[in-house]
């Protein structure tokens, strides 16, 4: 799914223009990274958690030449899934939708017993 496919969800579901959906999208994304920026973790019970993890100082190479490169220490973005989240992902939903097992086909008449 694509942002742009997002906020024609949001704006078919709470039937507001695209407009207002691009807005409220925009703005959920904008205070998650400030918050990110700022240090804070962000949790959305039920869906996960954001937050960033710092990454040491490394000494990298240059795939194309094969030189070492000095890789400097930055903090990357980082999401966690809740429970919640990953039981909905992994759900089935033939196995909801149907709970006895599917019947057997009747067998075929043994020609040799009749």
């Amino acid at each position: 799914m694509t942002k742009a496919e997002l906020i024609e969800d949001v704006s078919r579901v709470v039937e507001m223009s695209r407009k207002d959906s691009e807005i409220i999208v925009e703005t959920i994304f904008d205070s998650i990274v400030k918050s990110l920026k700022a240090g804070d973790k962000i949790e959305i019970r039920g869906f996960g958690s954001f937050r960033t993890r710092q990454r040491k100082p490394r000494i990298g190479r240059n795939p194309k030449t094969g030189a070492r490169v000095d890789v400097p220490a930055k903090k990357i973005p980082y999401f966690k899934p809740s429970k919640e989240l990953k039981d909905l992902v992994n759900t089935h939903p033939a196995a909801e939708s149907t709970s006895a097992p599917p019947a057997a086909p009747p067998a075929a008449p043994n020609p040799a017993t009749s």
